[in-house]
């Protein structure tokens, strides 16, 4: 990517992300890792679509990290698949990086207020969650997100690999033409957690 024009980055990428349009969401992550290798983190919420991501990623390469965004305000379900999560593929403290505020909660709510998040959402969401992913993505060429196209009119173009102007890399999104009955599929054949 040095010394490469950012529109010839563009390019290079939605050529390579089309390559995949007809194969399956772990050949995708295959061809991430094996291209970016040690420079690639899996974005993570415990959710169903990061889950599958999480079991596909272990099958190729079990030592790549992950991170998940703790705001603090979870639901105790998250923090439960995460420790199933971990343990069913035994996946070491170092691999599994928990990126927070700047702020604990309560640090936010003695600056902001109480439930900035019901008064002011986008400064909730900018402290809690946008800045925190801009600092631990800064380390990384590449990230793989469990986006799919069904999942709202905003990510109906999702690329399968595109360029993320906002945090400045490669975002990879295995599971773009999957719909929400393709990752359950997934979740039953492989017993995902």
């Amino acid at each position: 990517m040095a010394g490469e024009d950012q529109s010839e980055l563009i390019e290079r990428l939605n050529a390579w992300g089309a390559s995949f349009e007809a194969k399956q969401p772990q050949d995708v992550v295959e061809a991430a890792i094996e291209r970016y290798r040690g420079e690639i983190v899996l974005a993570c919420s415990f959710g169903a679509e990061d889950v599958v991501l999480v079991d596909m990623v272990h099958r190729i390469d079990p030592s790549m990290p992950l991170f998940y965004l703790d705001t603090e305000f979870l639901f105790p379900e998250t923090y439960a698949t995460r420790d199933r999560v971990i343990e069913r593929y035994s996946l070491k403290p170092a691999q599994v990086i928990q990126v927070k505020s700047m702020l604990t909660a309560q640090q936010q709510a003695e600056e902001h207020g109480d439930a900035l998040w019901s008064r002011e959402p986008d400064r909730c969401c900018q402290l809690r969650k946008v800045e925190p992913l801009t600092r631990v993505l800064r380390g990384y060429e590449a990230w793989i997100t469990g986006i799919r196209r069904d999942q709202a009119p905003s990510r109906a173009n999702a690329g399968i690999v595109e360029w993320d102007q906002k945090f400045e890399l490669v975002k990879i999104n295995p599971l773009a033409r999957w719909s929400w009955n393709d990752v359950w599929a997934y979740v039953k054949v492989y017993e995902v957690p």
